[in-house]
């Protein structure tokens, strides 16, 4: 099973990455880290994590306040979003079509 990320999702990454890293020296960095390691989870376990739709899922970071959304395309994961638990909730819905 591979994970493939929209180019949307990630421009997100991207941002959320710089974001990070003008508030502290590392923490773009510790991001990164944690979203790859969630990546890996949901590659691992990818029917363990919360539904939002019958085709969607989200799994939450644990240290920032960003969930990664996602859904199987075949044998493939495709991760929709990076998405800010607290901003625009739902913005990625159309993303999948």
């Amino acid at each position: 099973m591979s994970v493939r990320l929209l180019e949307l999702a990630q421009a997100e990454l991207d941002e959320a990455i710089a974001w990070y890293a003008k508030q502290a020296p590392g923490l773009g960095d510790a991001f990164l880290i944690e979203t790859l390691k969630t990546i890996q989870l949901v590659e691992q376990f990818p029917k363990a994590w919360h539904p939002l739709t019958p085709e969607i899922r989200r799994c939450r970071l644990r240290r920032f306040p960003y969930s990664v959304v996602y859904t199987q395309d075949g044998e493939d994961l495709l991760v929709l979003a990076i998405a800010h638990q607290h901003r625009k909730p739902g913005y990625w819905r159309n993303r999948l079509n």
